[in-house]
């Protein structure tokens, strides 16, 4: 079996979760085309989605590549780069085009493909048993550029250059430390304060939500100052301000 990323929904909220039995949730090509579908077809864009958890299966997030698939196509130019280009980056891609905030639930191991998916979310909480790195020197070759650069934007020039020069494997105090984890919970806890965590973020208003992602992932505010106060007549902009004076909750 190649693995399989599936998608369920409750409420609000979506589960996406990573799943490659024996294989720690390592992704296959399959997996990541998958991926791709996720975000870029499947999740529904009627409004009533307010926030997506990112997951793996079985208290792993996701060891990086499936190698044993690497062979069949590593070793030629033109498929490493459709690899590369198409099939990855077009998954990564789509994580980042995702309006709706994505936290990632990381438990276990969170290596190279994994880290490069966890780099995508807006909001990262992992179990103190977790692990973090991009050994990929170890086989021999680099990480492709535009995954190199998303991963050294998430976590820091220093660390990125620690895991794949060095190829050191860090524990999730050092990536909270380094700014990439909001926090780091008790193995056990890591599930309910993530779902809390999700709850509250599809409390919010959702149209704050998509300004604020697009806000952040701008390369300056000036890019858009153009529609940036566009939602002044809205409705949610209206209750928010009503809600707060009427000293209740509101209700977007």
């Amino acid at each position: 079996m190649p693995g399989a990323v599936r998608l369920e929904r409750v409420g609000p909220i979506a589960f996406v979760t990573l799943g490659n039995p024996g294989r720690l949730n390592a992704m296959s090509r399959a997996m990541w085309r998958e991926l791709r579908a996720v975000f870029g077809e499947a999740l529904p864009r009627d409004g009533s989605l307010r926030c997506v958890v990112v997951r793996g299966e079985d208290g792993q997030f996701c060891a990086g590549g499936d190698i044993s698939e690497y062979p069949s196509f590593r070793f030629d130019e033109a498929s490493l780069r459709e690899f590369h280009e198409n099939e990855v980056w077009a998954a990564l891609a789509a994580m980042l085009a995702c309006e709706l905030p994505l936290v990632a639930q990381i438990e276990g191991a969170c290596m190279g493909a994994g880290l490069e998916i966890a780099s995508c979310c807006d909001i990262r909480l992992a179990g103190q048993s977790a692990k973090f790195g991009a050994p990929i020197a170890k086989l021999g070759f680099p990480m492709a550029p535009r995954e190199a650069a998303l991963v050294r934007g998430a976590v820091g020039h220093t660390l990125a250059r620690d895991m794949l020069l060095a190829a050191s494997v860090h524990d999730a105090q050092r990536l909270f430390d380094a700014g990439f984890l909001l926090a780091v919970l008790p193995d056990a806890e890591v599930a309910p304060k993530v779902l809390a965590h999700a709850q509250r973020v599809a409390a919010l208003a959702p149209q704050a939500a998509r300004a604020n992602k697009r806000t952040l992932a701008a390369v300056s505010a000036e890019s858009l100052l153009a529609t940036a106060y566009d939602y002044a007549d809205s409705p949610e902009h209206r209750e928010g301000i009503a809600a707060f004076l009427a000293k209740r909750p509101p209700v977007f």
